[in-house]
């Protein structure tokens, strides 16, 4: 196991070192420039030429990713060209936004796996079509436009949750984590708790519904290939409790294919932060990187894409390593 994993923390050097390069020519082949960005209708070829040399994108491109590349390796990602602040706090800052709206996304997707049991136990009845309708519709409507759906009925019209940001102006909470939820309990402070729980409800289920779909139609259909398996048969055979035989027998082999699944869709979960993120005007990664794009701001749109990328390897990771805990016949080595 301990093998396995080493093996895995070293491939990710070169997955990085490739995604950077990718990322390096892609932002560079957008049309515009960081100069024209900044500059706007002030731009004249000599401005532009200054802007170019103080950040040294008048270079030859080997020159440009060689000087990127050995900054990055000391944990230097450069400044921001449009707020000229840090980009490396610039992360700390928003990243706890997105992490905060991931987990709530992902603990709404989960909803998920006990619909696709109780699917795959009810198979072809009234609960089972039901349930494929429901993941279908989930699967094939745009995050934007469920987003937008959810904004105009439960904060629009019913005026139930808000519609925009992390927690109200009007409530005063110290934020030395940016956690909002965290720094909320740490200071006892539960009319901001409630606060910031409902801004996540929203962005939360707009952003988990395609995952929750996902996950029920693979729960439900490896719910009901295992279930016609010998060990299962035998099981009830045996005299064992139903509710024994689907927890312990059926639902933990099932969760293989399930945890595989559950660890694609944390990059659907970052990726499909920056609708989210834009459309409720939430502060974080996604709507960063939004930003970033618009003004071509190189150092942001480098360091956001690749911290996304060292999320979702680890999380790839901690799946591979989660087979062995979920079914013991697994040996990782």
């Amino acid at each position: 196991m301990l093998r396995f994993v080493v093996r895995r923390l070293l491939l990710l050097v070169p997955i990085l070192l490739g995604l950077s390069i990718l990322v390096f020519l892609w932002i560079r082949a957008l049309p515009g420039s960081p100069a024209i960005a900044l500059l706007g209708e002030r731009a004249t070829p000599e401005s532009i030429a200054q802007i170019n040399r103080q950040y040294g994108l008048d270079k030859p491109l080997p020159v440009q990713y060689w000087r990127y590349l050995k900054t990055t390796a000391r944990g230097n990602f450069g400044e921001s060209t449009k707020s000229r602040q840090p980009v490396i706090e610039e992360f700390k800052r928003r990243f706890p936004a997105t992490v905060e709206l991931a987990i709530a996304a992902g603990l709404f997707s989960l909803i998920g796996i006990p619909l696709g049991f109780v699917a795959a136990k009810r198979y072809q009845g009234p609960l089972d079509h039901a349930s494929l309708v429901v993941s279908l519709v989930g699967i094939s409507t745009p995050i934007f436009f469920l987003a937008l759906i959810l904004k105009y009925i439960f904060a629009v019209k019913l005026g139930w949750l808000p519609s925009v940001g992390r927690i109200s102006v009007l409530i005063e909470l110290d934020h030395p984590t940016n956690f909002y939820v965290l720094d909320a309990i740490l200071a006892g402070n539960w009319e901001a708790f409630v606060d910031t729980i409902k801004h996540l409800i929203l962005p939360a289920i707009a952003l988990g519904s395609i995952p929750l779909a996902i996950i029920a139609r693979i729960t439900r259909a490896a719910v009901l290939d295992v279930q016609n398996e010998d060990y299962v048969r035998t099981a009830r055979a045996k005299g064992l409790p139903p509710i024994t035989v689907d927890y312990r027998h059926v639902l933990r082999n099932a969760m293989l294919p399930i945890s595989t699944i559950i660890g694609l869709q944390v990059g659907l979960l970052l990726s499909g932060a920056v609708l989210t993120e834009t459309v409720f005007a939430f502060p974080g990664i996604g709507s960063w990187l939004v930003e970033g794009i618009k003004a071509r701001d190189y150092p942001v749109i480098q360091t956001g894409v690749l911290f996304v990328a060292v999320i979702v390897v680890f999380v790839n990771l901690l799946v591979d390593v989660s087979y062995g805990l979920l079914n013991p016949r697994i040996r990782l080595s």
